[in-house]
């Protein structure tokens, strides 16, 4: 039987002709692109080392990390980032532990930290989204004091409405843009029935980075997470306009993007390999 660490083997060599003729459009690309590590969890927990290897070789640029990660220590993980050749400039944290990682953070080396995610508990409610507004304060005024910017990763979810408004746009009144940034998932924010590209026009100065993946045609819409909003596909294989998202992205000078597909299905590498060929492609 196949280890995993084989089979790992087996996808670095079979994307590596691919790879370069990825490198050449790389060339060309002024932001670097990255993987949010979320995307291939079925494989990195068991060869961290490979895993971010065969990222590397697919043209990726940098990392961003996901809780799960976190039972190792921030030096380890670091070092295994750095010895692959990428970089780690981002990195989510979950909401009800957020506080305590701070130190975590600067000792992982990350530019930004980001909340992936309000508890339902909180998140149900106009007050709610208040309360986690004052949080995202706190929070964002405690990593601007240790040198990091703090940032909120979207679903769906936060558009449901509550009192007239969404929870998206009660997040966006009641927090302050010099603390708080907004890491806009491109392909939730189409799931809930919006627009990618008039968000990028309406809060780009707000934007701290973008999660990159795509979504199929024909498809309902959803403001509720389950198997019914589960529509991934790899970026440029769907219905999001990609031109024009990456476009404004430049023009907003919005420094990181970080590919990711909750589920994929393909091998995760061979995912992430066809959105890098389509994304250097829309960017060259």
């Amino acid at each position: 039987m196949q280890t995993r660490r084989e089979f790992l083997a087996g996808a670095v060599a079979g994307l590596a002709v691919s790879a370069l003729n990825s490198t050449a459009y790389a060339k060309k690309m002024d932001r670097p692109l990255g993987v949010q590590l979320y995307t291939v969890r079925s494989i990195i927990e068991q060869d961290l080392a490979g895993t971010l290897d065969a990222i590397r070789k697919i043209g990726y640029r940098n990392v961003e990390t996901y809780v799960a990660q976190y039972k190792m220590s921030a030096k380890d993980l670091l070092t295994a980032i750095l010895n692959a050749g990428l970089t780690a400039p981002s990195a989510h944290f979950g909401y009800n532990d957020f506080g305590s990682r701070f130190d975590y953070a600067k000792e992982l080396g990350v530019e930004c930290v980001v909340c992936s995610m309000i508890p339902k508990t909180i998140a149900n409610s106009a007050d709610g989204y208040k309360r986690a507004a004052d949080q995202y304060n706190t929070w964002g005024s405690q990593a601007k004091a240790m040198g990091l910017r703090f940032g909120f990763h979207n679903h769906n979810v936060e558009f449901q409405t509550y009192d007239g408004s969404t929870g998206f746009e009660i997040l966006m009144q009641h927090t302050d843009p010099a603390l708080v940034q907004w890491q806009m998932d491109c392909y939730w924010v189409a799931e809930a029935g919006h627009d990618p590209v008039a968000m990028l026009r309406k809060y780009g100065k707000r934007l701290q980075s973008l999660h990159l993946k795509d979504r199929k045609p024909n498809v309902p819409v959803s403001t509720e997470l389950g198997p019914a909003a589960a529509h991934f596909t790899e970026v440029g294989e769907g219905t999001l306009d990609w031109k024009t998202i990456l476009r404004l992205a430049g023009e907003e000078r919005i420094p990181y993007m970080f590919v990711e597909q909750d589920q994929t299905e393909r091998p995760p590498l061979e995912s992430l390999q066809i959105s890098y060929n389509n994304l250097v492609k829309f960017m060259s």
